[in-house]
């Protein structure tokens, strides 16, 4: 066995905050090889999923995981970065995931994958820890979604009513205004903690989050967890989990929590780094079968708790690279999760800000928590806005004929009184009330008391009225009249 010098456990210990052994070690492991991101071990005899420290002979220290094994060789991933590591390395079990500081103090701060803090104010509370143990709820005890959600947006309050306890996804591709949105979602949303992770996310923008899109009085009620793009994979993913356990300890306590993650892509991707590495092979575009393991894993934290307890009602944005809805994540984001609300990059280039794809959204939810007049007016407001779209081409070259279908002619009416409610100026909120009243309100007002101008006449209008092509109401296709 190798004997360890005192000054050597002591430095460890002190430098990551936590007993390296909680009893007499029986071995102590050694690193033969090293490979991208994987590191081999032997000497040692852990589960996957436990925690080790890697020591060079510089005595610098390296948090790792064991993420697999074959036969007597461990293969461990490290936390941070693992530039300068030398063969024959020292490797010590440890135990720092079975306690992380937890408790009121985490408001308003910044942190990260492990739980340090990331601000300028000071060390975290010590004296509250709390274990990171996953805390399964038996499904059929949860208590069900029957109550909305006020989350300050007027088309999702209105259109696509969000309920305490829900799962919804925000689908978006890049530079779409997904950090906007959640921005806004953690100022207005009714909730009594906001938790918000930035996984891997660029640096820039983690800042520009906290100090510019959530704000101060924001960040007053929030718990960030931060892990950018450029830590290591099991970093980010330790994040992602860390910010779901944070928002199950203030849910276990009875408060309503808003969990927002951006992005779950970057959580899948992370764990795709980890699986190749660990030698598990490509399923689905490159993605290993156990990054759709993982997904459901991590969504099936949040929701509601027991009867009488509280509620994680959680946001996950998902990445569609190349505006494509069916990437592997996003199909298999959309199938677990209560909901999703796409953006569309087609409505943010026109100036319609937030570029919510109304038709394409949809709360699996709404129906048990909203009145059947007010789903009878959400459905309403979906036909008429796929009524437009699917003739907007005739309808901008002037080719149709007003009083031909009086359906679409409702829905050329509504449109601009629609789009306009769906708009909504960065840094103001409305509730429920509201939303619902405004959308009353677009329903039924003229085209005329609308600020938008009716859309300039074509210079093909009135070039050949016998030939003017109108639809037919019935199979809404055109026909020569």
């Amino acid at each position: 066995m190798i004997e360890l010098g005192p000054n050597l456990i002591e430095r460890v210990a002190g430098k990551f905050d936590f007993d390296i052994f909680q009893q007499s070690p029986q071995a102590v492991g050694r690193l033969t090889r090293m490979v991208g991101l994987t590191m081999e071990a032997v000497g040692i005899e852990l589960s996957v999923g436990h925690n080790c420290v890697v020591i060079d002979k510089d005595g610098r220290a390296i948090e790792a995981e064991v993420v697999g094994f074959d036969n007597d060789v461990s293969y461990l991933m490290p936390v941070q970065r693992i530039d300068g590591m030398q063969p024959g390395a020292k490797v010590l079990p440890t135990d720092r995931r079975s306690a992380l500081v937890m408790g009121e103090h985490l408001c308003g701060r910044v942190i990260n994958g492990i739980g340090r803090p990331l601000d300028d104010k000071g060390p975290l509370d010590e004296l509250s820890r709390d274990d990171f143990k996953i805390q399964h709820i038996n499904p059929l005890h949860r208590h069900p979604i029957d109550e909305p959600l006020d989350v300050g947006i007027g088309a999702i309050n209105a259109l696509m009513t969000v309920g305490k306890g829900q799962r919804i996804g925000l689908f978006a591709g890049s530079g779409v205004g997904k950090s906007m949105l959640l921005g806004m979602m953690t100022r207005f949303t009714e909730a009594d903690i906001v938790v918000v992770g930035l996984i891997g996310e660029r640096g820039r923008e983690v800042k520009e989050f906290i100090d510019h899109i959530l704000g101060e009085e924001g960040l007053k009620k929030a718990v960030v967890v931060a892990s950018p793009a450029d830590d290591a994979p099991l970093m980010r993913l330790r994040a992602a989990q860390l910010a779901s356990r944070v928002a199950e300890y203030f849910r276990d306590r009875g408060r309503n929590v808003l969990l927002l993650m951006d992005s779950l892509t970057r959580y899948a991707q992370a764990q795709r780094e980890i699986a190749l590495a660990a030698g598990e092979p490509p399923a689905t575009k490159g993605y290993p079968p156990s990054v759709f393991a993982r997904i459901p894993e991590l969504v099936e934290r949040a929701g509601n708790a027991e009867q009488g307890g509280g509620s994680v009602t959680a946001f996950y944005t998902v990445l569609t690279e190349g505006d494509d809805l069916q990437d592997p994540i996003a199909d298999s984001a959309r199938a677990i999760l209560d909901g999703h609300i796409v953006l569309s990059r087609a409505l943010a280039e026109e100036g319609v800000y937030p570029a919510i794809d109304i038709e394409a959204s949809i709360s699996r939810v709404m129906p048990n928590i909203v009145s059947a007049d007010k789903l009878a007016q959400a459905q309403n407001v979906k036909r008429l806005l796929s009524l437009y779209r699917s003739n907007r081409d005739l309808i901008t070259i002037g080719a149709y004929s007003k009083g031909s279908d009086p359906a679409l002619d409702e829905a050329i009416e509504r449109h601009p009184a629609l789009m306009d409610f769906v708009r909504q100026a960065l840094g103001t909120g409305r509730n429920l009330e509201q939303s619902w009243v405004q959308l009353q309100h677009a329903l039924t007002r003229k085209s005329a008391d609308t600020n938008t101008a009716p859309a300039a006449p074509s210079p093909l209008r009135g070039q050949h009225e016998a030939g003017k092509r109108t639809l037919n109401s019935a199979t809404n296709k055109p026909q020569e009249t």
